[in-house]
C-alpha cells in the first residue's frame, strides 16, 4: 500500500505562481510513476502531468510551457510548479502514483482569482 499527502495548494492572483507537493510513504519503493490530476466543479478529473522514476516527464497541452512536474526519488515526492496561473486552472489538484495499482492524494485546493 502507498499513502500519498499533497500540500502547497491556496489561493492566488491570476498570473501567479504556486508549488504542489506529494509525499508517498508505505510501500513508496515500488511506485513507478506519480503525476498530479485536477478536478474543476462540475467536471470530471483530468491528467496535469506525470513523471517516470527515470525522470520522463510529459503535461497536458493546457498547462506545457506553465507547470513543471519533477521527483525526488530520495524522498519519495513529486513536485509540480505551477506558474502564469489562469482562473481555468481553478481546481482540485489530486497526486496519483501507479505500482500496477493506483493510489490517489486526498486532493488539494487550487483557486485562481482574476
Amino acid at each position: 500500500q502507498v499513502q500519498l499527502v499533497e500540500s502547497g495548494g491556496g489561493l492566488v492572483q491570476a498570473g501567479g505562481s504556486l508549488n504542489l507537493s506529494c509525499t508517498a510513504s508505505g510501500s513508496a519503493f515500488t511506485i513507478n510513476s506519480m503525476g498530479w490530476y485536477c478536478k474543476a466543479p462540475g467536471k470530471q478529473r483530468t491528467f496535469v502531468a506525470v513523471i517516470t522514476t527515470g525522470g520522463a516527464p510529459n503535461y497536458a497541452d493546457s498547462v506545457k510551457g506553465r507547470f513543471t512536474i519533477s521527483r525526488d526519488n530520495r524522498k519519495n515526492t513529486v513536485h509540480l510548479q505551477m506558474n502564469s496561473l489562469t482562473p481555468d486552472d481553478t481546481a482540485v489538484y489530486y497526486c496519483r502514483a501507479f505500482d500496477g495499482s493506483v493510489y490517489w492524494g486526498q486532493g488539494t485546493q487550487v483557486t485562481v482569482s482574476s
